[in-house]
């Protein structure tokens, strides 16, 4: 359940400006503040799509470039960038700007082992058809300027899809037997939605714009841009699909220097497995003991089946996230959970089309930057006309009387959102613009249990009786259990302890498909 601020990302890297500056080994001519400046100014101007989402607006006609020529060029500029980083002693730091220079020594590494090692660009096709769907979607979403001053953005950047896929074919095709197939079905999956959004979305979001040469230019554009879309697609089904056999593993070693650089995570991989397996057996205890709450007479998976089948009909299920926000608050208040800075609350959307197939639920906030458009969307992925009697099944299961309270806790109150309010009281620039997941999604997923453990979904307080009260922490749990078995399932495919096959088994996906027991059993068999 991803927070999208500073990147729009399932798994997501910063891509950073190229241009000349003067570079000097002596930190004192060069001010550690100078030096986030620049920082931030060459990340936005390499990387298009996250300026607009950050709210730095001055790239909103230009797109993002994944050339052979563009990637050369960031390394070379990363590597220079770290070396200047590099040239200020910490002690001679304040505190927070030693942190922050360790923040962005990590960000710049982390950036290095992906363009030189990982490559997820050579190797991932909806990289650039969610990728291109992205880049429109920040300037659709947010009301940051005119209508018509924004569509003209919006044609600007699909003018450059050619040129987009153009990289994108020739980065998959010289790395093709790589690609994995997971990867490939993946992009497929989604870009039947990708390709309505840009049908249908695009052009409703601009409904309001009125200058008659810009909506003429718009639907020329457009209707490139979706056969563009259709094309990518046709490719990736005939040419790539057939042919792909990579591996998304990255190994042992690449994978602690990811947890190194992404999260400032030294510990060794065969402790956190330790870590992970020992959490899995503790919410597994705790799981049945719940379930024997609630139905001493039934298995603890009988009873996650009566759970599961608790849920609002679809058309309901946005207001039943919203219906917990004002109980949330109140609790946070009561109990002085933590002080919330401003009164707001975010918008319910359907999750956008190019990101159903890899989330449940995400928060989708403002930019640090961002100085006219406040809204922020709270997106939840629903059942959609076509969709099998059991995908339907399937998705509504997991939208649940317990992980609905969860699901609030995590994304908005006061877990993403509430992140997002005090972020713009962030020290620093860099501060504000750099994130860790340890911090990020270590928070909202601490803050599930927190509140319950605190007393929320109490009789009277979140919950309507006793029985409720203990669904909604079996609900909590089987998210929780859903964690440890991608942490165990993580660790042990990197490493090439288990195939990505008996990792799908072990993963109970978000929907909430098989019982605690099943969870379990096959993180213990993961975890051997």
């Amino acid at each position: 359940m991803p927070r999208r601020s500073a990147s729009l990302r399932l798994v997501c890297f910063f891509l950073f400006a190229i241009s000349t500056f003067a570079y000097s080994a002596f930190p004192d001519a060069d001010s550690w503040s100078h030096l986030s400046d620049d920082f931030i100014d060459q990340y936005v101007a390499f990387s298009p799509t996250a300026s607009t989402q950050v709210g730095i607006h001055i790239h909103d006609a230009e797109l993002d470039d994944y050339s052979p020529a563009s990637i050369a060029k960031q390394i070379s500029w990363l590597q220079q960038f770290e070396k200047r980083v590099l040239a200020f002693n910490a002690k001679t730091l304040s505190v927070t700007d030693a942190a922050d220079r360790e923040i962005l020594l990590n960000n710049i590494r982390a950036n290095l082992l992906e363009l030189q090692v990982i490559r997820t660009f050579a190797k991932n096709p909806d990289n650039y058809s969610s990728g291109a769907a992205a880049s429109i979607y920040v300037i659709m979403i947010r009301k940051f300027a005119p209508p018509d001053e924004r569509l003209r953005s919006v044609i600007a950047r699909e003018k450059q899809f050619p040129r987009f896929f153009a990289d994108a074919r020739a980065n998959l095709q010289v790395n093709l037997n790589n690609v994995p197939r997971i990867y490939t079905e993946i992009a497929l999956e989604q870009l039947p939605g990708t390709i309505s959004f840009f049908e249908k979305d695009v052009p409703s979001a601009f409904a309001d714009a009125t200058d008659p040469a810009v909506k003429s230019a718009f639907a020329e554009s457009n209707a490139a841009a979706i056969k563009l879309l259709r094309e990518y697609q046709e490719w990736l089904k005939s040419e790539v699909l057939p042919r792909c056999n990579g591996d998304f593993r990255i190994g042992a070693d690449n994978f602690s220097r990811k947890l190194l650089y992404d999260d400032m995570v030294s510990t060794p991989l065969d402790r956190l497995l330790e870590i992970g397996m020992a959490d899995l057996h503790k919410n597994q205890s705790e799981f049945q003991r719940v379930a024997k709450e609630v139905d001493p007479s039934k298995s603890p998976a009988e009873v996650l089946a009566q759970l599961q089948s608790m849920h609002p009909a679809p058309s309901e299920v946005l207001q039943s996230f919203r219906n917990t926000f004002d109980g949330l608050i109140a609790f946070i208040n009561m109990h002085h959970i933590i002080t919330l800075p401003a009164d707001r609350r975010p918008t319910l959307q359907e999750t956008p089309p190019f990101e159903r197939a890899t989330t449940t639920a995400s928060m989708d906030t403002p930019g640090p930057f961002e100085k006219v458009a406040a809204d922020a969307y709270f997106n939840v992925t629903l059942p959609q006309p076509g969709d099998s009697p059991e995908d339907v099944a399937g998705i509504m299961a997991g939208l649940n009387v317990g992980t609905i309270i969860s699901t609030s806790i995590h994304e908005v109150f006061p877990g993403h959102f509430t992140q997002y309010l005090w972020e713009q009281r962030a020290p620093t620039k860099l501060r504000r613009i750099l994130s860790a997941n340890t911090n990020v999604e270590g928070w909202a997923h601490y803050t599930e249990q927190m509140m319950l453990d605190e007393g929320y979904a109490q009789p009277g307080a979140g919950a309507k009786n006793l029985r409720e009260s203990r669904l909604i922490r079996l609900g909590q749990l089987q998210d929780a259990l859903l964690r440890d078995a991608r942490f165990v399932a993580g660790i042990q495919m990197h490493r090439g302890k288990v195939s990505d096959r008996c990792r799908r088994h072990a993963d109970v996906d978000d929907v909430g498909a098989g019982g605690q027991e099943a969870i379990g059993k096959r993180g213990d068999e993961l975890g051997s």
